[in-house]
C-alpha cells in the first residue's frame, strides 16, 4: 500500500485543530462578543441599585463589577457565569458601611475573599451535594420572582410613554430571535429603544438618572483603617456572613449552569475564585460580589455564551461604556432594560414544576420544600436563607420518612427457650427512637437474639437503644446476643456500647 492512500487530512469535516480555543471560532467570538456587551449594558444599572443598598457611592459598584467579572473570568470553575456587585452582599455589608465608613467595608470585603479561599481549600462546594432538587427548583423560582419585583419599581410612577416602550422592547425580545439569532435580541432591544427615545426626545427616566457614572478606572490601594486587632474583630462577623451568602448564591448558581448548559464545572475552584476576586476588588476599592443569577441567564441563556471570553469581555465593556461613552450610556432608557429583566425571568422560571400535571405526580413534601423555599427568599430577599430553611425543611420530612422504614419481625424457637428478633432497615436518630418499644420485654423467654444483617447501625442513638434494649432484658435475669452487624455496623457497635444507654 502506497504512503499517499495512508495520508490524514489536514482537517477532517466537524473537527477543530487540537488545542485551538473554542473562542476562536467567528461564530463562537461574536457570541461571546455580543453577549458580553448585553451583559455589560445589563450590568450598569444593577450596580448602581446595589451602590445605593449598600450606602456607597454608584462608582464603588461600578468597581467591583469590573474587577469581578475580570478576575473571575480566569479564577472561577464556572465558564460563562457572571460575578459582579450583587443585592446580597449588598444587604450583608451596609450596616458596616453605615456604621463605620467605607474604609471598613472594603477591609471586610478583602478578608471575606480570604474566608472565600480558605473555605474553598477545606471543601465547602462539597456541600452542593446535600442540597436537593426542590430546593433547587425553588431557588430559581425564588430568584426569578425577586428579579421580577426588582422592576416593579421602573413601572411605577413613570410617565406614561414608559408603557409602550417596555411593550416594544418586549415584542422585540420575543419575535427578533424568529428572524435571526446572529445578533441577540436584547442587544437589539436596548439599541433600538435607545434610538426612539434620543431621536424623538421623549422625556422617560434613564441610565443616567439612576447615578453619575465613573470617569476613570479604579486605583489598587489599602483600606483606610487602622491594622489592629480590634478592627478584625469588628469586620470579621460582616466578612464571614459575605463570604457565605457569597459562595452559597455562586455555587447555586454554577449548579444551576451546569444544568442548562449539560456540562460539569469544577465547585471547589469557583469557590477559591470568587475570594480571589473579592481580594482583588476590595484592594482596588469595590464592595465586592459573587455570581448574578440574572445577568447570567442573559449570558447563558438567551445570548448563548459558553465561555470565559463572555465573562471577561462583561467587565472590559462594562468600563469602557462608562468611561468612554457614558453620554450615550446615561440616554438608555431603563424601560429597555426592564424589558430585557423581564424575559429573563420569564426564562429562568421553571414552570414545568408548578403546572398541574407535575403538582399532581409530586409527593406532597417536594412541594412543601419548594414552596418553603421559595417564599423565605422572597419575605427576606436573602437567597442564603431560602437554601438554608428548604434545606433543613427537606431534610426533616427525609427524617420522618425513613424512620418508619425500620420494621421489627419476631419468631419464637418450637421449643420456647429462644426467640429471634430480625430487624430491617435504617437505625439512626429518627428510626432508633421508635425500636426500644418494640421487644416483649417480660413475655419473652431468657435467650433473646436480636438479628441485624439486614439493617445498618449509623449513629450514637442507634447504639444507645440498642444498650437500652439489652438493659431492659438483664433487669429481667434474661440474655441478648447480637447478631448479623456488618462491618462499620459492629465497629460503631464495638466503639460505643456499653456508656450510652441509661443503666448502661
Amino acid at each position: 500500500m502506497s504512503s499517499s492512500s495512508l495520508r490524514i487530512p489536514a482537517r477532517l469535516p466537524g473537527l477543530r485543530r487540537p488545542g485551538r480555543p473554542d473562542w476562536l471560532s467567528p461564530k463562537v467570538l461574536r457570541t461571546e462578543v455580543l453577549a458580553g456587551l448585553v451583559v455589560a449594558l445589563a450590568l450598569i444599572p444593577e450596580a448602581i441599585s446595589f451602590s445605593i443598598i449598600a450606602g456607597v457611592d454608584p462608582a464603588i459598584g461600578l468597581f467591583a463589577s469590573f474587577t469581578m467579572a475580570v478576575v473571575i473570568a480566569f479564577t472561577g470553575g464556572r465558564p460563562a457565569m457572571i460575578s459582579a456587585a450583587t443585592g446580597a452582599v449588598a444587604l450583608v455589608i451596609a450596616p458596616l458601611n453605615r456604621q463605620h465608613g467605607l474604609g471598613y467595608l472594603v477591609a471586610a470585603v478583602i478578608l471575606a475573599g480570604v474566608f472565600q479561599i480558605v473555605l474553598g481549600a477545606l471543601g465547602v462546594a462539597k456541600l452542593m451535594r446535600f442540597i436537593p432538587r426542590s430546593v433547587m427548583v425553588g431557588f430559581v423560582n425564588s430568584l426569578a420572582i425577586l428579579v421580577f419585583m426588582a422592576q416593579v419599581p421602573e413601572l411605577l410612577g413613570v410617565p406614561w410613554a414608559v408603557y409602550p416602550l417596555l411593550a416594544g422592547g418586549l415584542a422585540l425580545m420575543v419575535f427578533f430571535p424568529k428572524a435571526t439569532k446572529a445578533v441577540p435580541a436584547p442587544l437589539v432591544s436596548i439599541v433600538a429603544l435607545t434610538a426612539i427615545t434620543v431621536a424623538a426626545g421623549i422625556a422617560v427616566p434613564t441610565v443616567g438618572d439612576k447615578g453619575a457614572l465613573p470617569s476613570a478606572l479604579p486605583v489598587p490601594g489599602l483600606p483606610d483603617v487602622p491594622f489592629t486587632l480590634d478592627t478584625l474583630t469588628l469586620i470579621a462577623p460582616y466578612a464571614l456572613a459575605m463570604a457565605f451568602v457569597g459562595l452559597m448564591e455562586s455555587l447555586m448558581t454554577a449548579k444551576l449552569v451546569d444544568e442548562i448548559t449539560d456540562t460539569r464545572s469544577s465547585k471547589t475552584r469557583e469557590s477559591i475564585g470568587q475570594g480571589v476576586a473579592n481580594i482583588v476588588t476590595g484592594f482596588f476599592g469595590g464592595m465586592g460580589g459573587c455570581a448574578m443569577i440574572g445577568q447570567t441567564m442573559i449570558n447563558v441563556k438567551v445570548s448563548g455564551a459558553r465561555t470565559r471570553l463572555s465573562t471577561f469581555l462583561a467587565g472590559v465593556f462594562l468600563m469602557v461604556l462608562c468611561i468612554v461613552f457614558g453620554p450615550v450610556v446615561s440616554d438608555i432608557p431603563m424601560a429597555a432594560l426592564v424589558a430585557v429583566m423581564v424575559v429573563v425571568c420569564f426564562a429562568t422560571f421553571d414552570w414545568h414544576s408548578i403546572a398541574p400535571k407535575t403538582l399532581k405526580r409530586m409527593p406532597a413534601g417536594e412541594i412543601l420544600v419548594m414552596a418553603v423555599t421559595v417564599v423565605c427568599v422572597v419575605l427576606s430577599h436573602n437567597l442564603a436563607v431560602g437554601v438554608v430553611v428548604g434545606s433543613v425543611t427537606a431534610m426533616v420530612i427525609f427524617a420522618k420518612r425513613v424512620a418508619h422504614l425500620a420494621n421489627v419481625t419476631s419468631v419464637l424457637d418450637p421449643d420456647g427457650g429462644q426467640v429471634v428478633y430480625c430487624v430491617t432497615g435504617e437505625l439512626f436518630f429518627a428510626s432508633s427512637n421508635d425500636l426500644v418499644e418494640q421487644f416483649d420485654y417480660a413475655g419473652d423467654p431468657g435467650r433473646v437474639v436480636i438479628d441485624l444483617s439486614a439493617a445498618h447501625v449509623w449513629d450514637a442513638s442507634s447504639v444507645a437503644a440498642l444498650d437500652a434494649i439489652e438493659h431492659r432484658y438483664a433487669q429481667r435475669g434474661k440474655s441478648v446476643e447480637i447478631t448479623g452487624l456488618n462491618g462499620p455496623s459492629a465497629r460503631l457497635h464495638g466503639t460505643l456500647s456499653g456508656g450510652l444507654a441509661a443503666g448502661g
